[in-house]
């Protein structure tokens, strides 16, 4: 039977379990032995991170073949528009290449929102808005750099669902069993 763990990866927190220059890493938090993280979450992003002990598990989370959907909550700086919502729904120009078409809508501040040390920055003259975002790619940055390309850099980021697997009821650094 395969071992699944449900991580609310803390925003700061590096997505592995040891690092040469001692900054947090999930060591921290996850104690189980042999269990490794189906992709990652860069350390200034927060919420779920899906560790298991099963190889063949850890790849169809992982694989984009599988079109496991990736749900974010998005901070961004500015007002989202209709048009920049339907750019993301389109597929956004990166260095890379376009990246597939995205499930994207405006939201209000999430409910469950928890408080994030340091502070997001706020800007007297400029709003912010939160949209989600859903992806079934997992490029480096991929979130943070299509918000960027159409014009609203992200200020928070939080993965809120994995395929079925969601962070319901998981404060920042709890974890549960699946």
């Amino acid at each position: 039977m395969s071992k699944i763990i449900l991580l609310n990866k803390p925003y700061g927190v590096l997505c592995q379990f040891t690092d040469s220059e001692n900054r947090p890493t999930l060591a921290s938090y996850i104690h189980e032995k042999n269990v490794y993280a189906a992709g990652r979450l860069d350390k200034d992003s927060e919420g779920l991170v899906i560790l298991t002990d099963d190889g063949k598990l850890q790849n169809k989370i992982t694989d984009p073949e599988h079109k496991l959907v990736k749900t974010y909550n998005v901070q961004v700086e500015g007002e989202i528009t209709e048009k920049s919502l339907e750019l993301l729904r389109q597929g956004v120009k990166l260095k890379d290449g376009i990246t597939k078409p995205a499930e994207a809508k405006r939201i209000e501040e999430p409910h469950y929102l928890w408080p994030r040390e340091p502070a997001i920055r706020k800007r007297k003259n400029i709003p912010t808005s939160w949209l989600e975002l859903k992806i079934t790619e997992g490029r480096n940055r991929q979130v943070r750099r299509m918000t960027a390309a159409v014009g609203h850099p992200t200020l928070r980021l939080i993965r809120v669902q994995i395929g079925n697997w969601d962070l319901v009821g998981l404060l920042p650094g709890e974890s549960r069993l699946a």
